[in-house]
């Protein structure tokens, strides 16, 4: 389910994310089918919103290696 508290438009999270421009988020929208971004994202009246959640996992699923465990202390 949706929660609206973690929606975000292009601005506010290539504001929140200074790594990322807004000309790469557009970019990687509009490639959504092929980037596997799709589920991230809510389109609304023309408008498209950006699921910080599921933005997050698709992030951690671009790693180029998986993250090592943490020893069990």
């Amino acid at each position: 389910m949706v929660d609206y508290r973690d929606l975000a438009t292009v601005k506010q999270v290539a504001a929140e994310a200074p790594f990322i421009t807004e000309a790469t988020l557009r970019w990687w929208i509009f490639h959504a089918e092929t980037n596997g971004l799709k589920p991230a994202l809510l389109k609304i009246g023309g408008r498209v919103y950006i699921d910080r959640a599921e933005f997050n996992k698709w992030l951690e699923g671009q790693r180029m290696a998986p993250k090592p465990l943490m020893p069990a202390a």
